[in-house]
């Protein structure tokens, strides 16, 4: 009879297990999860210019739109530089305290920047997709 019980239940104790670890993963039924690697307000601007300077080098984050002439280049808003540049880092090995710190100049936030900033994003002819300055346009 217990063989019976425990043939039984096993299935649906394994799928309500699998269900539990996954909903523990963020894999749950909710809309997905939006982060944003995001310089600190209160970080020093050397410290900033050095994360910054580090992710565009050996970091290997495409800091082309934030160079001058690009499409997001702002030489007066370090930190919103620093941020496109410590997304596209984040991007490429995944958003995590570890990978969105640069030296704690850096935080995750589930505030998405380009609806708080004037930052908008666009379709460009070459297939790529481009921030620009809605302010610039």
């Amino acid at each position: 009879m217990l063989s019976g019980i425990f043939t039984w239940a096993l299935p649906f104790f394994l799928i309500s297990l699998l269900s539990a670890v996954a909903e523990a993963q963020g894999g749950g039924g909710g809309a997905p999860r939006e982060l944003w690697c995001v310089g600190k307000n209160n970080a020093e601007d050397a410290a900033l210019q050095s994360a910054l300077d580090w992710t565009c080098g050996p970091g290997g984050a495409d800091c082309g739109p934030i160079q001058k002439g690009g499409p997001c280049y702002d030489a007066s808003d370090l930190q919103r530089t620093a941020s496109f540049a410590f997304n596209d880092y984040c991007a490429k090995h995944g958003f995590s305290d570890e990978t969105c710190n640069f030296g704690n100049t850096a935080a995750l936030t589930s505030l998405n920047p380009l609806k708080l900033r004037q930052w908008e994003l666009q379709w460009g002819g070459d297939g790529w997709l481009r921030y620009f300055r809605s302010d610039q346009q």
